[in-house]
């Protein structure tokens, strides 16, 4: 008798970010009865396998079978039992049973992973010194920072400074806020770091952004890697910007000396080093 049980979490359609769950479990006992079996008719075979969609993440579980023969009272009687047993192969970026995370401040919750990379820590953007206008989180490659994660915070720091440690930069609106405010706060933000060079990318960042109002719960995603951000706006609408000098200015407004919210980036050192 074999029974086999499955659960599966889909991926929603609409979220790059939603989580995934898939396990399987295999059960073999031996048969119970006096009939006489023949090895060919009497073996089964149970194996089951999951693999997580999406960019760099996947848990695969595999089933393996060995037979073992057993006598019975009957010396022209075989009886082939099943014994299973499930081994869990981890990848780089094993995130299927990451629990979502809680910006404390906001309440906004950050799901375990995003675009394949793991969350490290989240914080809440402040503005006049109380208005909590979004909250913001940080997703990295394990594999990227498993040498960073050693050391100390100002080196942690130096390598969130360099665009080449792939991460997402993910944004959840507290408030409503017009799209002009939006887009004018990160190009002010972004512009006297850009030093003169490349300003012409600050134009193609806000033609990014559709002529929509930011509603409470809208998401926006930075995916750095290297000189290229690729973008997806408030309505899932994706485009991306390269050039390295708007890349390393984007990273400097969230991981630098003046970081626009200090409390996303000592989550995230701290997040970093527990990789």
């Amino acid at each position: 008798m074999i029974s086999t049980s499955r659960h599966l979490l889909r991926q929603s359609p609409t979220s790059s970010c939603s989580l995934r769950r898939f396990s399987t479990v295999a059960a073999a006992r031996p048969f119970k009865n006096n009939t006489t079996h023949h090895p060919s008719n009497s073996r089964r075979l149970i194996s089951a396998s999951a693999a997580a969609a999406g960019i760099g993440a996947a848990t695969v579980v595999v089933v393996t079978t060995s037979y073992r023969r057993r006598q019975c009272h009957d010396d022209d009687d075989d009886v082939l039992a099943a014994k299973c047993s499930v081994k869990r192969i981890p990848s780089n970026a094993d995130v299927l049973m990451l629990a979502p995370q809680k910006e404390p401040s906001t309440g906004i919750l950050f799901p375990g992973a995003c675009n394949g990379m793991r969350f490290v820590g989240c914080g809440v953007r402040v503005k006049w010194h109380f208005v909590k206008v979004y909250a913001v989180g940080t997703y990295v490659d394990p594999l990227s920072m498993a040498a960073v994660k050693k050391q100390s915070d100002g080196d942690i720091e130096k390598s969130l400074l360099d665009p080449n440690y792939p991460r997402t930069i993910r944004i959840v609106m507290n408030r409503t806020l017009s799209i002009e405010k939006y887009t004018s706060a990160i190009v002010e933000a972004l512009e006297p770091r850009m030093e003169g060079v490349d300003l012409d990318k600050l134009e193609e960042f806000k033609m990014l952004n559709p002529s929509i109002d930011l509603v409470e719960g809208a998401e926006m995603e930075m995916t750095i890697r290297g000189d290229t951000m690729l973008y997806k706006n408030a309505v899932g609408g994706m485009g991306m910007i390269q050039s390295d000098v708007f890349c390393r200015a984007l990273c400097d407004v969230y991981y630098g000396k003046d970081a626009v919210s200090p409390s996303h980036k000592e989550d995230v050192i701290k997040g970093i080093k527990g990789l």
